[in-house]
Protein backbone atom coordinates (compact mmCIF):
# COMPACT_ATOMS: atom_id res chain seq x y z
CA UNK A 1 0.00 0.00 0.00
CA UNK A 2 1.49 3.29 -1.15
CA UNK A 3 1.56 6.13 1.35
CA UNK A 4 2.84 9.68 1.07
CA UNK A 5 3.01 11.60 4.33
CA UNK A 6 3.79 15.31 4.33
CA UNK A 7 5.14 17.15 7.34
CA UNK A 8 6.79 20.43 8.24
CA UNK A 9 3.97 22.87 7.68
CA UNK A 10 2.99 25.55 10.15
CA UNK A 11 2.71 29.24 10.81
CA UNK A 12 5.59 31.47 9.77
CA UNK A 13 6.10 35.21 9.47
CA UNK A 14 6.63 36.86 6.09
CA UNK A 15 10.24 36.51 5.05
CA UNK A 16 10.64 33.32 7.03
CA UNK A 17 11.48 29.80 5.97
CA UNK A 18 10.03 26.32 6.26
CA UNK A 19 11.10 22.93 5.01
CA UNK A 20 8.42 20.48 4.02
CA UNK A 21 9.06 16.75 3.87
CA UNK A 22 7.14 14.01 2.12
CA UNK A 23 7.98 10.47 3.18
CA UNK A 24 6.95 7.70 0.83
CA UNK A 25 6.38 4.03 1.55
CA UNK A 26 5.12 1.02 -0.33
CA UNK A 27 6.67 2.09 -3.62
CA UNK A 28 9.97 2.09 -5.50
CA UNK A 29 10.54 5.74 -4.70
CA UNK A 30 13.58 6.30 -6.91
CA UNK A 31 11.70 5.74 -10.19
CA UNK A 32 8.96 8.27 -9.52
CA UNK A 33 8.78 11.89 -10.56
CA UNK A 34 7.95 13.79 -7.39
CA UNK A 35 5.99 17.02 -7.39
CA UNK A 36 4.79 19.57 -4.90
CA UNK A 37 1.44 21.25 -5.42
CA UNK A 38 -0.40 23.78 -3.34
CA UNK A 39 -4.01 24.85 -3.04
CA UNK A 40 -5.19 28.07 -1.47
CA UNK A 41 -8.85 28.54 -0.45
CA UNK A 42 -10.99 29.21 -3.51
CA UNK A 43 -8.14 28.42 -5.91
CA UNK A 44 -7.26 25.45 -8.08
CA UNK A 45 -4.45 23.16 -7.09
CA UNK A 46 -1.21 24.60 -8.48
CA UNK A 47 1.94 22.73 -9.47
CA UNK A 48 4.90 24.55 -7.96
CA UNK A 49 7.91 22.22 -8.15
CA UNK A 50 8.97 18.91 -9.65
CA UNK A 51 12.00 16.66 -9.54
CA UNK A 52 12.62 13.74 -11.84
CA UNK A 53 14.13 10.40 -10.94
CA UNK A 54 17.40 11.75 -12.31
CA UNK A 55 17.28 14.89 -10.19
CA UNK A 56 16.24 17.46 -12.79
CA UNK A 57 14.05 20.17 -11.32
CA UNK A 58 11.41 22.61 -12.49
CA UNK A 59 9.59 25.41 -10.71
CA UNK A 60 6.58 27.61 -11.18
CA UNK A 61 7.46 31.24 -11.76
CA UNK A 62 5.72 32.16 -8.53
CA UNK A 63 8.28 30.27 -6.43
CA UNK A 64 11.40 30.26 -8.62
CA UNK A 65 14.42 31.50 -6.73
CA UNK A 66 12.72 31.09 -3.35
CA UNK A 67 11.81 27.39 -3.17
CA UNK A 68 14.06 24.38 -3.70
CA UNK A 69 12.89 20.83 -4.28
CA UNK A 70 15.21 17.94 -3.50
CA UNK A 71 14.99 14.22 -2.94
CA UNK A 72 16.80 11.64 -0.86
CA UNK A 73 16.15 8.27 -2.44
CA UNK A 74 17.79 6.35 0.41
CA UNK A 75 15.11 7.77 2.72
CA UNK A 76 12.29 7.71 0.14
CA UNK A 77 11.73 11.36 0.93
CA UNK A 78 11.24 14.52 -1.08
CA UNK A 79 11.73 17.96 0.41
CA UNK A 80 10.61 21.48 -0.34
CA UNK A 81 12.78 24.20 1.15
CA UNK A 82 10.78 27.43 1.18
CA UNK A 83 12.57 30.71 1.80
CA UNK A 84 11.45 34.34 1.69
CA UNK A 85 7.90 33.28 2.32
CA UNK A 86 5.08 35.64 1.43
CA UNK A 87 1.45 35.78 2.60
CA UNK A 88 0.39 34.60 -0.84
CA UNK A 89 2.27 31.35 -0.23
CA UNK A 90 -0.40 30.44 2.30
CA UNK A 91 -1.98 27.17 1.17
CA UNK A 92 -2.24 23.46 1.77
CA UNK A 93 0.83 21.84 0.25
CA UNK A 94 0.58 18.38 -1.28
CA UNK A 95 3.20 16.00 -2.58
CA UNK A 96 2.54 13.81 -5.57
CA UNK A 97 4.34 10.78 -6.94
CA UNK A 98 3.99 9.95 -10.61
CA UNK A 99 5.34 7.15 -12.78
CA UNK A 100 3.95 7.24 -16.32
CA UNK A 101 0.49 8.20 -15.13
CA UNK A 102 0.40 6.01 -12.05
CA UNK A 103 0.01 8.68 -9.41
CA UNK A 104 -0.36 8.99 -5.65
CA UNK A 105 -1.10 11.92 -3.34
CA UNK A 106 -0.36 12.79 0.22
CA UNK A 107 -2.90 14.23 2.61
CA UNK A 108 -1.42 17.73 2.58
CA UNK A 109 0.16 20.02 5.14
CA UNK A 110 -0.97 23.56 5.91
CA UNK A 111 1.42 26.47 5.47
CA UNK A 112 0.30 29.85 6.77
CA UNK A 113 2.40 32.95 6.23
CA UNK A 114 1.20 35.77 8.44
CA UNK A 115 2.47 38.34 10.88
Amino acid sequence: QVQLVESGGGLVQPGGSLRLSCAASGMTFSIYVMRWYRQAPGNQRELIAAITSGGSTNYADSVKGRFTISRENAKSTVYLQMNSLKPEDTAVYYCNADHYGLGFWGQGTQVTVSS
